[in-house]
């Protein structure tokens, strides 16, 4: 890596108390979710890092930062994202009156990659769902990977989920997404079936007198962390011979809504389903397949040969 030290974030030094005071004031303003905020701190370190290994600051001290990230082969949207941090940090240096410069005003922000989202067939899905067995930890896979299909939930949004969160009445689960905001997510009868199944085995492993209160649980009743959904994905994606690399938490959420969209649910629905803040972000799934792009053209073109 640039100027010898290796790109891990937790080996460097604190920040300057104004970095610190940018921090707690986007959090307080913006309500920052503890993952974004953190992100935010550990793009400032690399930044920081920069500036001092190289001598350099200003404009030059950025687009060096950049250049930096672009060489240690990270990823557009990384490299974007941490833009984005530091103009923030600058203009709120500004507005502060704690200096009359923002090195960040000439440069022309990183473009981010306008690609497809990876999303998995519906018979890929299928598969998968199918794979886990009866047992009481298999019974709880698949329940939970019915609710990351029903929900198109964030993996952080389905290890907050709380079993008060569920209501099967309603067919509905409250999810917390980003910055602590709540959305009402209806849940299909697969899901329901499924959650149906797990919860009498969830009071089997539960913890007497310490119920963490998530919906789902490990086997000895703790809450199941973000790092354990990843491995149940990859484990059930493989057994049903989908290459590991493709699969993820992410790649549900991308499926369901690419699959919603398909299927012919309008773009508000589905970004009040996923909790996109802006619409924007869910356009990207307009970018249907060409499979179902020749399928409406048949069905709905008033020359089509299939009229």
């Amino acid at each position: 890596p640039p100027h010898g030290r290796p790109y891990d974030l937790g080996l460097m030094d604190d920040l300057p108390p104004f970095a610190i005071d940018f921090l707690g004031s986007i959090r307080a303003e913006r309500g920052l979710a503890k993952n974004t905020a953190e992100a935010y701190r550990r793009d400032l370190i690399a930044y920081q890092h920069t500036l001092e290994a190289s001598g350099t600051e200003g404009e030059e001290g950025v687009r060096n930062h950049l250049a930096e990230l672009r060489e240690l082969g990270l990823a557009p949207t990384t490299v974007a994202r941490s833009f984005a941090t530091i103009r923030s940090y600058h203009r709120f240096l500004v507005l502060e009156g704690l200096t009359d410069d923002d090195p960040t005003a000439g440069i022309d922000p990183p473009s981010r990659p306008t690609g497809l989202p990876k999303a998995l067939t519906v018979n890929d899905v299928e598969q998968i769902i199918e794979q886990p067995d009866d047992s009481t930890k298999g019974v709880r896979d698949r329940a939970m990977l019915e609710f990351l299909y029903a929900t198109g939930c964030r993996v952080t949004e389905l290890v907050d989920t709380d079993l008060h969160d569920l209501d099967l009445v309603t067919r509905s689960v409250v999810v917390t997404g980003k910055g602590s905001k709540q959305r009402l997510v209806p849940l299909g009868s697969f899901a329901i079936d499924a959650i149906g199944r797990w919860l009498p085995l969830r009071t089997q492993v539960r913890r007497d007198g310490a119920d963490s209160g998530a919906l789902f649980l490990t086997m000895r009743g703790n809450r199941l962390s973000r790092q354990s959904i990843w491995r149940i994905v990859k484990q059930y994606g493989a057994e049903a011979g989908i290459d590991r690399e493709r699969l993820s938490p992410h790649v549900f959420r991308h499926s369901a809504a690419t699959h919603m969209v398909e299927g012919g649910a309008d773009l508000r629905t589905v970004q009040e389903m996923l909790g996109h803040a802006s619409l924007s972000t869910t356009q990207v799934y307009t970018k249907v397949s060409p499979e179902h792009l020749y399928e409406v053209v048949l069905t709905s073109h008033p020359r089509s040969t299939a009229r």
